[in-house]
């Protein structure tokens, strides 16, 4: 059964730092590109950013470009979102995405597998 689990979100205070990370099971790693989005109340899911398999093409949404970093460990079937300089409308639960192929993609219609999601709230 293919799986993606996130862990790492929490409570923290604006100007904090969080490391959000997703395991994927199975094949669901291998040869694929992994997304973040994410969703706050009473808004629409957005993406955050993408990594491809390689790890050599990265994109981000424009409101964490300098302040999130999206990585990959292929060996441990891990990403991660390393989140600094947290502001509270960074507050959202975040979703962990796999897709099949190697490039990366900011369209959430292009992700097959998608994590449960992990809570992050930033406090002012």
């Amino acid at each position: 059964q293919v799986q993606l689990v996130e862990s790492g979100g929490g409570l923290v205070q604006a100007g904090g730092s969080l490391r959000l990370s997703c395991v994927a099971s199975g094949r669901t790693f291998s040869g694929s590109a992994m997304g973040w989005f994410r969703q706050a109340p009473g808004k629409d899911r957005e993406f955050v950013a993408t990594i491809s398999w390689t790890g050599g093409v990265t994109y981000y949404v424009d409101s964490v470009k300098g302040r999130f970093t999206i990585s990959r460990d292929n060996a441990k079937n891990t990403a991660y979102l390393q989140m600094n300089s947290l502001k509270p409308e960074d507050t959202a639960v975040y979703y962990c995405a796999a897709k099949r192929g190697w490039g990366a993609s900011v369209e959430a219609d292009d992700y097959d597998y998608w994590g449960q999601g992990t809570q992050v709230t930033v406090s002012s």
